[in-house]
């Protein structure tokens, strides 16, 4: 039998006994060629879609189309507790082949990185994201959005002040994101701004819309002092304190409230400022049309004091409805005081109608009318009759004098010259000051006129009779210069009374000038009782001493020469020439005395 021809016999793939043995190096070449063709090209730290293959306790088996499948930790799909074999899931390729060999994918990595590009795409093409609000913080909310926690500001929740952050919490809320930053990984949102958007065409529509005399309704959103701020739907409108209410309020608060929806009309508004001024009172009558229609002069009402001014007080007969009592007709005092003395704010009180101007919407009232007028009070004539002495209270000083009240309604001038007999008083206010006691003595009644005058110095005896017998004129006294000027110099005489001196009367003996303080003998020029006034001069007491002095030497020497002139016959020749120079001697002497 022939023998059979064997094949040639391949050792290589006899000595290979292990997987994948057997093969050739150019049919292994071929064989992985085609299990690369097979596989994805997957790179690592990228985003990539797989496939679950198993589910375990603790892990997801993922297939990614590469050469081994992937495992998460289970603890990364708790968002997804309904997952299923078969279900395709994003993860995050962080390591192709780790030191086993294993494909090292992350889900958790993969979603932080679609939701920064899905927030980085909603921030370029201005999308709006469904956010849940997870917690509050400090000035704002925080959002979660694609699994990133976003900061929403409080000034972003809304248009309107939110004061309570709270009632958001656990809730759905539309935002758009309107800032990133990448490097503090922080993501800035804002729902504001889509209600902005709708209330812009909403302000639109209204400002088209509106016109002077429309009612509107709108939320009280902020309330000051001078106001409110009303949402009208998209448009804010001013109420004015002084629109709210016909009565006068000191604070909005009084009667309005936050949140409070509101019926309001439009007075006024700027097209181009887009300022709308709005009022509620004008949506009901004026209260003066409801004034009684009997309410007239002399009729009595009752009210609040509302406003105290300079010039009187408001008083409130009812909301709307006020009228000025006049300082001058708070009391019968002709002495017009502060209206402070009288009333404040609050005070409820009872007034008389004096005037009403139902068209001007005016009322003038008076206190003083519900009680007499003094002035009318039949004792007046004798209680305040020429001569009777009263004490009463300085209410007003002026130039020409100071009234003085008696009492309530009843006042009193007196002049500044009855004041004192001895001082010369320029202002009152160097003699007294207002709230001081004084007493007086009626001088002159006039009650029709309301006049009474007064004096202060009529209680005392006129002490210029007594003077006018002790500052006899040529008579010298010790007086001390109070004060001087450029002509008068002012004196305290005895007794405390003043006198005049000029000043050229004022030079001393030794030629100086005497000067304010000084006490020195003064001698009286003229003593005019009718006009309480003495003048007086220094000068000339030592002048008239000295015109004494010489009068006398002049006296004596006259004598002297009659003597020698007697005695002229008796002498001898020579004896005349003696005698002639004597002479000569002695009128020599009287000459120079006379100078």
């Amino acid at each position: 039998m022939a023998k059979a021809q064997l094949a040639d016999f391949d050792w290589d793939k006899a000595d290979n006994k292990g997987f994948g043995s057997g093969y050739s190096q150019q049919e292994r070449a071929q064989l992985e060629a085609l299990y690369d063709g097979t596989l994805a090209q997957v790179a690592e730290k990228e985003v990539v879609k797989g496939k679950v293959v198993g589910i375990t306790d603790r892990e997801v088996i993922l297939n990614i189309g590469f050469k081994s499948d992937g495992m998460v930790p289970l603890s990364e799909f708790r968002d997804t507790p309904d997952l299923q074999v078969g279900d395709e899931v994003e993860v995050y390729v962080e390591n192709q082949e780790d030191l086993n060999g294993q494909l090292i994918l992350s889900r958790k990595k993969a979603k932080v990185m679609t939701a920064w590009d899905n927030i980085q795409r909603a921030l370029d093409e201005d999308i709006v994201i469904d956010g849940f609000v997870k917690r509050r913080t400090k000035g704002g909310l925080i959002v979660d959005i694609y699994g990133i926690e976003a900061f929403l500001p409080g000034s972003q929740i809304d248009v309107k002040p939110i004061r309570d952050f709270d009632v958001f919490v656990g809730k759905k809320m539309e935002v758009k994101v309107v800032k990133i930053n990448y490097a503090n990984d922080n993501v800035v949102v804002s729902h504001k701004v889509l209600i902005e958007k709708d209330l812009e065409q909403q302000r639109a529509q209204i400002l088209n819309n509106l016109e002077k005399g429309q009612v509107l309704e709108g939320v009280i959103k902020n309330m000051t002092n001078f106001g409110v701020f009303i949402d009208l739907g998209g448009v804010d409108g001013l109420l004015h304190i002084t629109d709210i209410s016909w009565g006068r309020i000191n604070h909005p608060s009084e009667v309005l409230k936050l949140d409070q929806r509101v019926q309001v009309v439009v007075l006024d508004f700027d097209e181009d400022k887009k300022r709308i001024s709005l009022g509620m009172k004008q949506l009901t009558a004026h209260p003066w049309e409801a004034l009684p229609a009997d309410l007239g002069p002399g009729s009595r009402v009752r009210g609040r004091i509302v406003n105290v001014a300079d010039y009187g007080a408001f008083l409130e007969v009812m909301p709307g409805v006020e009228g000025l009592i006049h300082v001058s007709e708070m009391s019968w005092s002709q002495h017009l005081r502060n209206p402070q003395d009288f009333l404040k704010v609050g005070d409820e009180i009872e007034a008389v109608v004096l005037t009403l101007d139902r068209n001007d919407r005016k009322m003038s009232l008076g206190i003083k009318q519900l009680t007499e007028d003094p002035w009318t009070r039949a004792e007046v004539l004798t209680k305040y009759a020429v001569g009777t002495r009263h004490t009463g209270t300085v209410r007003n000083l002026t130039n020409f004098g100071l009234f003085l009240e008696l009492e309530e309604g009843i006042d009193g001038l007196v002049h500044v010259s009855d004041l004192s007999w001895t001082k010369k008083i320029k202002h009152p206010s160097e003699f007294t000051k207002v709230g001081e006691k004084m007493d007086v003595q009626v001088l002159e009644l006039d009650a029709d006129n309301r006049r009474l005058a007064l004096g202060h110095k009529q209680l005392e005896e006129n002490p210029w009779d007594t003077f006018e017998t002790v500052f006899t004129p040529g008579s010298v006294h010790k007086a001390t210069i109070v004060s001087k000027n450029d002509k008068m110099a002012t004196l305290e005489l005895p007794y405390g009374i003043e006198g005049l001196a000029p000043v050229k009367q004022l030079q001393k003996e030794d030629g100086a000038q005497a000067e304010v303080s000084e006490n020195l003998d003064f001698k009286v020029l003229e003593f005019l009782k009718d006009e309480r006034r003495i003048i007086l001069s220094h000068s000339r007491v030592w002048n008239d001493a000295k015109d004494e002095a010489v009068a006398e030497e002049r006296k004596k020497t006259t004598k002297n020469v009659e003597k020698v002139s007697a005695s002229v016959e008796k002498t001898t020749l020579g004896d005349l020439e003696a005698l002639s120079a004597l002479k000569e001697q002695f009128e020599s002497n009287a000459r120079k005395s006379g100078k």
